[in-house]
């Protein structure tokens, strides 16, 4: 077997790109669910306490800040300059504190999330093939260079939203003119998927150094060199990851979409109705999240048994 631009020769078989070969991959995981229950176990064991956490100290700093209340439940999108200058005069009084909260709570569930994630990580990965080495500390390392990498996207595509903001709604309305809201909407979009295309197509490596420590038993910085190291197979690893930030991008733009259905009726509506359809697109979403991650690993795998490469994987 050998790989030759974006397809996959098998032996004897025809020639298939790296996009079909995903979706039979698809087809696999479907017929697969407990590994999608595997995933959704160990992100939701971490996200159930964090949320709970999350929300304790959100009603918390409510409770004590001067907020007015009455004002952000009468926000309405039907009048989005006024929505906005409340939701402003609320976060004058609600970022200090929130941001004190945020400096000892940030640190200590990134540390959790790369813990937790590299066990989950491994058990999903060791029911996909048992023949997998368990590398558990490689892995916690791995994700905290990935967690690293991605706050840092974040940060440049939160500066990217603020000069979007100073540039079409500050300095308008500094001159005393109005707020273009259209434009900083547009501006906010493009930088939002140009930045998650950008991070689609540059993080495979990120996303394959696990995959290779524990296929050949690497230690971390083995398996990332390993990783930059592939041939042919980056082409591919980089088609699926942009196929997988496709995905994602139809996946927000469909719990937007869904969300955003009952804003039509919100004069006849409850409030309990709507945080009801929210939380259940929310979780809709995460479901199927969750599935299409499964996916992209085990697309990895069966794509690097496909191209014959490195030896075989043998059990300890």
């Amino acid at each position: 077997m050998q790989g030759t631009g974006h397809k996959v020769h098998d032996a004897g078989g025809p020639v298939v790109r790296g996009t079909q070969s995903f979706v039979y991959t698809l087809s696999e995981c479907w017929r697969r669910p407990s590994l999608t229950a595997l995933e959704v176990l160990w992100r939701w064991t971490f996200a159930v306490p964090v949320l709970l956490l999350v929300w304790h100290e959100a009603v918390r700093i409510l409770g004590a800040a001067p907020v007015d209340v009455d004002a952000l439940q009468r926000m309405t999108v039907l009048d989005p300059l006024a929505a906005s200058q409340t939701l402003a005069k609320a976060l004058a009084v609600l970022l200090p504190p929130v941001w004190h909260v945020v400096r000892w709570m940030g640190p200590l569930l990134l540390l959790a999330w790369v813990v937790v994630s590299s066990l989950g990580r491994t058990v999903v990965l060791r029911r996909v093939n048992d023949r997998l080495h368990a590398r558990v500390g490689t892995l916690m390392a791995l994700q905290g260079i990935r967690v690293l990498a991605l706050a840092g996207s974040f940060a440049v595509w939160f500066e990217c939203l603020v000069w979007a903001a100073q540039t079409t709604v500050t300095e308008p309305m500094s001159r005393g003119g109005d707020p273009n809201l259209v434009g900083y909407c547009s501006m906010a979009i493009i930088a939002t998927l140009g930045l998650f295309t950008l991070w689609a197509v540059v993080s495979w490596a990120l996303g394959i150094a696990p995959l290779l420590a524990m296929l050949h038993g690497l230690g971390v910085g083995q398996s990332l060199a390993a990783a930059f190291r592939l041939g042919p197979l980056k082409g591919k690893l980089v088609e699926i990851n942009l196929v997988m930030g496709i995905v994602k991008i139809a996946l927000i733009v469909l719990a937007i979409v869904f969300s955003a259905t009952p804003l039509p009726f919100e004069s006849v509506t409850s409030q309990e109705f709507l945080f009801l359809w929210w939380a259940g697109v929310a979780v809709f979403y995460c479901l199927a999240s969750d599935f299409f991650h499964v996916a992209r690993l085990v697309g990895y795998l069966n794509l690097w048994k496909a191209l014959g490469e490195g030896p075989a994987v043998s059990p300890r």
